[in-house]
């Protein structure tokens, strides 16, 4: 994973709060940036693969941490 990866901690928020803060932060960011968003909310094993789908993003990898899941999106362009 490269150092310019963007990290946004989700865990605590439930839906939709996780894509919403995903979708505002991705916006700044350049099209091919990584997104990498930490979240504890059962319906994001859902939600961020439908946002990624629906928006255009590249959802490379989706792992299960202690008690959380780790998304890393690239965003389209």
């Amino acid at each position: 994973m490269s150092d310019d990866t963007d990290t946004l901690d989700a865990l605590g928020l439930l839906c939709p709060l996780p894509v919403l803060k995903a979708r505002k932060r991705l916006k700044s960011l350049p099209a091919g940036a990584t997104l990498r968003i930490l979240a504890d909310d059962p319906a994001a094993v859902v939600d961020v693969p439908h946002f990624c789908a629906e928006a255009g993003h590249a959802l490379i990898s989706q792992s299960d941490e202690q008690g959380h899941q780790i998304y890393v999106i690239r965003k389209g362009g």
